[in-house]
């Protein structure tokens, strides 16, 4: 697959790492293209096989990854335009209050995903994933020794399919948690996340793990 990853910071970085540990080709997307040819170059460092680049937009894909927080991947889905009709769209944000890092900023009857999806129309199909996946852990797929849950929502099935084989590329586990608005649950356990790093001193290294 050809995966475009919006924001080059350190959930782009990570979830471009392991598309190319998969054998995606990574497309590193920042309106000011220094960012990402920054990062793409030093992943082909470490993947000098891989396809791994850059441009100020996204450009055609299977997929886009957007690791921007809430306001920024609204912005993003309103300036697209007709860029991404036909692909799939992978929203991984918390849409928390990032000035408290306390709260969550969207409708108690929505979501980020949801909210992304009414603003990028039908011809798109939103696909919640990684946000309760932090980028430590992520940049190699595990967290003390178990590959990653990577919970995945979404209301197109062939839409989620695309993603768990990309989960499943990178050596990970997807799980598929039901239809999009199963986002605000993720969201919420994504909050929940975070929440806990300080108290409980975790770093940002742990994870979600489900267990039979």
């Amino acid at each position: 697959m050809k995966i475009n990853i919006v924001g080059p910071g350190n959930m782009g970085r990570a979830i471009a790492t392991r598309a190319l540990a998969g054998g995606h080709g990574v497309r590193l997307i920042h309106p000011d293209t220094d960012p990402a040819r920054a990062v793409a170059e030093e992943l082909k460092q470490r993947f000098p096989d891989g396809e791994c680049d850059w441009a100020a937009s996204a450009e055609e894909a299977d997929v886009t990854v957007l690791a921007l927080w809430f306001d920024a991947a609204l912005q993003f889905a309103r300036s697209a335009g007709t860029a991404l009709a036909g692909q799939v769209v992978v929203d991984i944000c918390n849409p928390i209050d990032v000035s408290t890092m306390d709260g969550r900023v969207t409708p108690p009857d929505s979501s980020a995903a949801e909210e992304i999806q009414q603003v990028l129309g039908a011809d798109v199909k939103v696909v919640k994933a990684f946000n309760t996946t932090f980028a430590g852990p992520l940049t190699t797929g595990k967290a003390h020794d178990f590959p990653l849950d990577v919970l995945i929502a979404g209301d197109d099935s062939a839409a989620k399919d695309k993603i768990a084989d990309f989960v499943r590329s990178g050596e990970m586990r997807p799980l598929d948690v039901g239809p999009l608005r199963r986002a605000r649950e993720l969201e919420a356990m994504g909050f929940l996340h975070i929440s806990l790093q300080q108290p409980l001193e975790l770093n940002w290294q742990s994870s979600i793990k489900i267990l039979p």
